[in-house]
């Protein structure tokens, strides 16, 4: 699915309003219609809306919406934001229309007195300003934004929150903060973006019958995992396969006080469907691992506590490092000889990447195609500080391309950048997976797919997707305050099931 600038959805209501063809007040009638189906779907008709409305088309939609809610017997006030000047023509014709519902009670703000009171069991409806704002709010505007986000109200965007940009930061704006945003057609890169969670609330995208041709029309941009997008990179075993088609990974993982992501890592390497898993670890990670995952072999270094070597990487297909490995002088040397005696991709997590941040140089040593799985501290630490997330976003697209990599930006919506690809941002998971372990469940899963023949741009869309969907899966069965990691391992399963049927 794709992700949409503002010029881009500007550009899809011209296509529809051409191609259709329909009037642009016709349009927007429908993009009401869809909201107010929509308040109806979740219970909201019973509750009194306040409407607050700037004069452009955003404000038209919560103009249409407080007539079609009137004409449903709602009880409805507007309020409309008046600096003087007049509306766009769509505005326009249906404030004219809003007169002839009498019940509907109209207000102008002009100063900070005009702001209402209100009943915390109303609803506000957010149609101030939409997609196509491009600058700051000021004034007597900053101020009606931080009135509403004070009220106690359960608040509703139209389109998108007021103040938020598209597709550019918004950080340290005034800007709405609403509980749902109900958008039309297609996700705004606003909506993947941690900076941003506080305004967009829970996000709903509304079909209101934009021209479905246009999409195929965009050169590649910003794009959202979605199920579909899956199925075309899922591959079914067959029926008659052996383990030897599924190659043999290693991982290196694990020192004193941390086998938990070691045996994290394999757990999950194997459930997502590695044919042989061999694990590098300290002596002291031995029984460990023997025992907790009698489905591996076990590789065991020289060192008792730590990491200071490994086995020939020629025997192996892929290689996964990083859980559970310390921060130790001799260990980060193992990283770097790693890094330079491996024909393979490799995926690159946790404590890897920090040494990795520590001596930059290695940086240039990543095999082609590997996996590097950093949250955004990391990706700081190896990368450099940004000043917001979309320049985080823009740096890792960058960077993926210099070095031939695949970056994996850990997040609510998990960034993948890779060479000549445009950004994927997952679409699965939960606040659940925000807990130990879950990152070393990953790293295995992302392995086990490098070592089964996917390409690592197939890997990494398919492996985060996974990880994501099993999160859900685990979270609708034990709640996001009860998840831990070992449940993302034992949902892997249900998650393909789910890919396979087409469900997921």
């Amino acid at each position: 699915m794709k992700v949409l600038t503002a010029d881009q959805i500007r550009a899809w209501d011209e296509f529809t309003i051409r191609k259709e063809p329909i009037a642009p007040i016709d349009l927007m009638e429908r993009a009401a219609a869809a909201c107010v189906h929509w308040l109806e779907s979740n219970g909201y008709l019973s509750r009194r809306f306040s409407i607050f409305c700037g004069k452009g088309n955003n404000g038209g939609d919560g103009l249409a919406i407080a007539r079609i809610l009137s004409g449903r017997r709602c009880t409805v006030t507007v309020h409309i934001l008046e600096f003087g000047h007049r509306g766009t023509n769509d505005f326009q014709t249906n404030l004219a229309r809003l007169h002839e519902y009498p019940a509907i009670e109209i207000s102008f703000i002009r100063q900070p007195e005009h702001f209402p009171a209100f009943d915390t069991d109303e609803i506000v409806i957010d149609a101030l300003f939409g997609s196509g704002l491009n600058r700051p709010l000021e004034g007597v505007t900053a101020e009606l934004v931080d009135h509403l986000n004070e009220s106690g109200c359960e608040v509703i965007a139209v389109d998108i929150p007021s103040g938020l940009f598209v597709d550019r930061s918004s950080a340290g704006n005034p800007v709405v903060h609403a509980t749902h945003t109900l958008s039309f057609q297609c996700y705004k890169p606003a909506f993947l973006v941690s900076e941003n969670a506080e305004a967009v609330g829970q996000v709903h995208l509304l079909d209101i019958g934009l021209h479905l041709e246009f999409p195929d029309t965009l050169l590649p941009g910003w794009e959202l995992l979605d199920p579909e997008t899956i199925q075309l990179i899922y591959e079914p075993r067959n029926r008659f396969a052996h383990k030897g088609r599924f190659g043999h990974a290693l991982l290196a993982a694990g020192a004193f006080g941390k086998m938990g992501a070691a045996v994290l890592a394999a757990k999950a390497c194997l459930r997502a469907g590695v044919g042989l898993l061999t694990c590098h670890v300290p002596k002291v990670g031995y029984e460990v691992m023997q025992v907790s995952v009698p489905e591996a072999m076990v590789s065991v270094d020289a060192h008792d506590s730590m990491l200071t070597g490994f086995p020939d990487l020629s025997r192996f297909d892929v290689v996964g490092t990083g859980p559970g490995i310390g921060t130790a002088a001799e260990t980060r040397k193992m990283i770097g000889r790693m890094l330079s005696e491996s024909q393979h991709p490799m995926v690159v997590d946790a404590d890897a990447l920090n040494g990795i941040a520590d001596e930059k140089k290695l940086l240039e040593k990543l095999p082609a195609g590997s996996i590097l799985t950093p949250h955004p501290r990391e990706f700081g630490r190896v990368f450099g500080d940004v000043s917001d997330d979309f320049e985080r976003i823009h740096l890792a697209v960058q960077e993926a391309e210099r070095l031939q990599v695949i970056i994996v930006l850990k997040g609510h919506h998990t960034l993948i950048a890779a060479p000549g690809q445009p950004p994927f941002f997952n679409s699965t998971g939960n606040a659940g997976m925000a807990t130990g372990g879950s990152g070393d469940v990953l790293t295995g899963m992302l392995t086990a797919l490098l070592a089964q023949g996917y390409s690592p741009f197939d890997a990494a869309r398919l492996g985060v997707y996974l990880h994501g969907l099993a999160g859900d899966l685990a979270a609708a069965e034990n709640s996001e305050e009860a998840l831990i990691a070992s449940d993302i391992t034992g949902h892997i399963g249900a998650a393909f099931i789910d890919i396979r049927s087409g469900n997921g």
